[in-house]
């Protein structure tokens, strides 16, 4: 788990890297890491959609900002996996902005990187 209070906001930064990860269980394993999941987390993409309205299990903040970083060969890996994935992420950001009503308690931002190069070249 990394957790990173961001001491001017009082947000916590939490940081999913998809360095290595080519499978949706490697990615599911890496989401309870890097969210701190509970032990109930069915790594299942309704669970972890699921996890993402509730926190109730992070320390208070009044925010969280979710980095996803080296995300590119996991996107060329899995397309599909990685359009669910955004898709879920993408929900909880809608949730917690109806929630919070014109502020945000969940922001998602893609750490961008040079491409990883192809296979093959």
């Amino acid at each position: 788990m990394t957790l990173d209070p961001q001491p001017a906001a009082g947000w916590t930064t939490l940081r999913l890297d998809l360095d290595g990860v080519r499978s949706k269980a490697g990615l599911m394993d890496a989401c309870a890491e890097a969210f701190a999941l509970p032990e109930w987390f069915g790594r299942n993409w309704d669970a972890l959609a699921d996890c993402l309205v509730d926190l109730s299990w992070l320390p208070e903040a009044p925010g969280r900002v979710v980095v996803v970083s080296s995300w590119r060969g996991f996107a060329r890996a899995r397309p599909g996996d990685w359009e669910t994935l955004r898709e879920v992420l993408e929900e909880a950001v809608g949730y917690w902005r109806e929630v919070e009503g014109a502020g945000a308690g969940l922001e998602v931002l893609l750490a961008d990187a040079p491409p990883e190069p192809e296979p093959g070249r």
